[in-house]
């Protein structure tokens, strides 16, 4: 009888003990972060473009970069971000630029005679945004709005027009923007998220065509990848 009632006992303080185990809650850190790695892939549709533009194929535009999650809310479910990043947009267009010999200048005109015409735009960018999402500490699948602003420094360019006539290759044009900055959302679950960026200021910041300011502003949209 003995035994039965030691055995008894301690099967009555197994089962209290594990009780309490398995109402423990597992305590959140209240200091974490999403701080992040982010990749997007887009399409570059130009805004404020001249009669007769018009692109072709897949105009690219890839950034990368670093996200740092400063949280301001009890629940840290909103936090800024500021970050550092690079950002290269590849423009397929019926836009020739060209340098006619003995010219120090370059001429802007349409045309659609071209074998290839591309203008290729490569910037450091410094985004910042505001940030909500409704993680845990426990999980990193959630819902997520950001909606940001970023500056970005062209830093290298390249424009190249081919025909069968006629082979202009131009680096580094002076007359294409330095900085541009403008408005930027993503939206999405977990690591996919929608994403658009529209730029203020036109790609050219003196060129005309046809006695008019040539413009194109960029306008991305695409996905945006986070990785933590």
């Amino acid at each position: 009888m003995r035994k039965f009632l030691l055995l008894f006992n301690l099967f009555v303080v197994f089962v209290s003990f594990s009780q309490e185990v398995g109402e423990r809650k597992i305590p959140v850190d209240s200091l974490f972060r999403e701080d992040q790695f982010y990749f997007s892939v887009t399409y570059n549709l130009l805004r404020n473009t001249p009669n007769g533009y018009s692109q072709y194929s897949f105009s690219s535009g890839v950034t990368l970069g670093f996200l740092r999650d400063i949280p301001f809310s009890k629940n840290r479910d909103w936090a800024v971000g500021i970050g550092l990043g690079y950002s290269y947009n590849d423009i397929k267009h019926n836009l020739k630029i060209a340098n006619p010999i003995g010219s120090e200048y370059n001429t802007y005109s349409i045309d659609n005679t071209y074998d290839k015409s591309k203008l290729r735009l490569h910037y450091f960018e410094i985004p910042f945004e505001l940030r909500w999402r409704n993680a845990t500490y426990e999980s990193h699948k959630f819902w997520r709005i950001y909606t940001g602003f970023k500056v970005s420094y062209l830093f290298s360019s390249k424009s190249i027009f081919e025909s069968s006539t006629e082979n202009y290759t131009i680096k580094n044009n002076n007359e294409l923007t330095k900085f541009q900055y403008g408005p930027y959302l993503s939206v999405g679950y977990n690591t996919i998220n929608l994403y658009a960026y529209y730029g203020l200021k036109s790609n050219f910041d003196n060129a005309k065509i046809d006695s008019n300011s040539l413009g194109l502003n960029s306008f991305n949209i695409g996905f945006i990848f986070y990785i933590l």
